[in-house]
């Protein structure tokens, strides 16, 4: 069946719009700073296998399935809380962000219906897009602690949109998961592990 044009695209932000994902590295190696390193690298190995997953549950996997330990929400929240200071330290440099994402998303703006659907913290995302002053290219801008599936489809839901005429682009399987769960074509950026996986070029 031939799919109809693209009206909207849901955007994955690390990785895609912008080139975060080894500060992300660091970010988790800082926070996590005092811990044996063979648990702070089994912890890295899980982070990198699974990009779009938030950093709520990598710290809960880190504090229950590698050391063995129970952690309370309240905790996971006060360790999100402390990675995403060092977040907030290391991303505000201009030139991290992707140009060749970035020039598509100003030219564009007005052609298509954008998202931001991230795996980082949502209070994060918003503050950085400010800071950068492109939030304004965007109908809105989600992470988590709301997983990425459940973001691209309430958001499906809520604007009705036809599912034929969505893209989700992002640089990890998690990304790919989610467009294939809520039934969206995928476009994968800068991970050559999931490009073939792409069904549409826009660059």
């Amino acid at each position: 069946m031939k799919l109809n044009k693209i009206d909207t695209i849901f955007w994955d932000f690390d990785g895609v719009i912008m080139d975060s994902n080894a500060i992300r590295d660091l970010g988790f190696i800082e926070a996590l700073n005092g811990y044996p390193k063979n648990e702070v690298d089994a912890l890295m190995k899980f982070h990198q296998d699974n990009g779009g997953l938030s950093r709520y549950v990598k710290f809960r996997y880190f504090f229950e399935a590698i050391r063995g330990e129970s952690i309370s929400d309240a905790q996971v929240k006060l360790w999100a809380e402390k990675f995403s200071k060092i977040m907030m330290q290391l991303l505000i440099k201009p030139n991290l962000l992707i140009q060749e994402t970035l020039d598509f998303i100003k030219v564009n703006a007005h052609n298509y219906n954008m998202h931001i659907v991230s795996g980082s913290d949502q209070t994060e995302l918003r503050f950085i897009c400010k800071s950068f002053d492109i939030a304004h290219y965007f109908n809105s801008i989600h992470g988590s602690p709301t997983s990425k599936n459940n973001l691209v489809g309430t958001l499906l839901e809520e604007h009705s949109y036809d599912k034929n005429t969505c893209l989700l682009i992002g640089d990890s399987n998690n990304d790919y998961e989610a467009a294939n769960l809520n039934g969206i074509r995928f476009m994968g950026y800068g991970n050559k592990k999931i490009e073939f996986k792409t069904n549409l070029k826009l660059f």
